[in-house]
């Protein structure tokens, strides 16, 4: 039998979704195309309106296309968990609606549809339940979760809500499942969670949190391996929340070289008064006092970070709070957005919203800034020697290769196919837009 599987929204959800391609594979499944596909799959995301569109967008397509011929349309995900009643109200081709706890019962879903027959799956008491394998066969760089849910309740974000609590994964079952991606030959790793600094794993002596945890995996895995042919060389992690972010973690980033020397902190705001609206739990103040010893501990380190303008209530005032916190730190990217409000979340009952119009200025704003520290952070890097992982050919020309260095910038250089998934050091020699030119060092 075939499948075709969709994946919109965040690392989790590609993560989610190969792990359910995992599952395909062990039943004898193949990838197929909307001609022939027995079952369609959508693995939706709410977080952002635009995604939440496109996937009923995606819904309606498919349930006309179920009535030029017969097949099984399933919605897994944010959206399943957020809108179970709505969906199957709204678009009654939809055969099931598993939501973000369901998605184990994928099994039990592929056992009717081999019979010919159908179910509506609810359940009373649902628990999200970690896979034990995210791997796509031959892929390189892997997505592994090592946690779920979050329970920060920031005001405008619906993730708890359709996520759940905090619930850290067996760090029996992580190492596992490292020790199977580095035997496939992945080269790059890495750990997702909603706010991975919330890890907490109740062994039978100890609480084992986010710093044990790395400094487990780097003994695990043993010193660097980037100069050999095979086994993890790099780890990443998202996403962090300032507010978790220890000094013992910010040491073993500083002491363990398998980690890379970036990080995704979402500051959202960089006025207290929003900040606090927001319910993010901490400070402009704190934000930077927090960066200035990850810099100082860890040399050569960038940052990256999302940005969303227009939240109820900012003015003038606030935004320029934010324009020079991105001054302040220098992220090397940022995620920018403006707001857009989330059914469910207190944010959508808040007063003093901002006009459409002013929201999409200043998001103008903050993009053109973010566009000049990006290039002036590009600039100051020309000339550096640096290491890459090669990801791919590039598009322009099978003569080059795209690679990436462990502070998330791109990089293309002349290579061929036969370098894809390797390490290489480079110096970087000139930028192109957000990308760097660079030549390979000789040895």
């Amino acid at each position: 039998m075939k499948y075709l599987l969709e994946t919109y929204g965040c690392q989790m959800n590609k993560a989610e979704s190969a792990a359910v391609e995992a599952l395909f594979r062990e039943r004898s499944w193949t990838q197929g195309s909307l001609e022939d596909a027995d079952l369609v799959l959508i693995n939706t995301c709410t977080v952002r309106a635009t995604a939440e569109n496109r996937a009923w967008g995606r819904i309606a397509f498919f349930a006309a296309e179920k009535k030029k011929r017969k097949f099984s349309l399933a919605v897994l995900g944010c959206m399943a968990e957020q809108y179970h009643q709505e969906i199957k109200k709204k678009a009654p081709a939809v055969d099931y609606v598993l939501g973000t706890f369901q998605k184990q019962a994928l099994g039990l879903v592929l056992d009717q549809i081999e019979k010919g027959t159908s179910f509506d799956l609810r359940e009373d008491a649902p628990a999200y339940v970690f896979a034990s394998t995210h791997h796509e066969p031959g892929a390189f760089r892997a997505f592994v979760p090592i946690m779920h849910g979050c329970n920060n309740f920031c005001s405008y974000c619906i993730v708890p809500y359709v996520r759940g609590r905090e619930v850290s994964r067996d760090p029996e079952a992580i190492l596992a499942e490292l020790e199977a991606l580095a035997a496939a030959g992945v080269r790059e790793v890495t750990l997702l969670g909603q706010n991975v600094n919330s890890y907490k794993w109740q062994g039978s002596r100890e609480v084992l949190d986010f710093p044990g945890l790395l400094r487990l995996i780097a003994q695990k895995l043993g010193p660097s391996v980037r100069t050999k042919e095979s086994g993890i060389g790099w780890i990443r992690f998202l996403t962090s929340h300032p507010k978790d972010l220890s000094d013992e973690l910010i040491s073993v980033l500083a002491s363990e070289p398998l980690y890379c020397r970036h990080i995704h902190l979402c500051l959202q705001s960089g006025s207290n008064r929003v900040l606090d609206r927001m319910n993010r739990k901490y400070t402009r103040e704190y934000f930077f006092g927090l960066v200035d010893k990850l810099k100082a501990a860890v040399p050569g380190l960038s940052l990256s970070t999302d940005i969303l303008v227009g939240f109820p209530g900012e003015t003038e005032e606030d935004l320029e709070y934010s324009l020079d916190a991105m001054r302040k730190v220098g992220f090397s990217y940022s995620f920018m957005y403006h707001f857009n409000p989330r059914e469910g979340t207190p944010a959508m009952r808040m007063d003093e919203k901002v006009p459409e119009k002013t929201k999409k200025a200043r998001l103008a704003r903050i993009i053109a800034l973010q566009k000049e520290i990006s290039e002036t952070l590009m600039n100051e890097r020309i000339g550096a020697v640096d290491e890459i992982l090669v990801e791919s050919l590039s598009k322009r020309s099978k003569k080059e290769i795209l690679g990436r260095t462990a502070r998330d910038e791109m990089v293309v250089l002349p290579g061929d196919a036969s370098q894809i998934g390797r390490f290489l050091n480079v110096r970087l020699l000139s930028r192109v837009g957000n990308t760097f030119r660079a030549e390979t060092m000789n040895g």
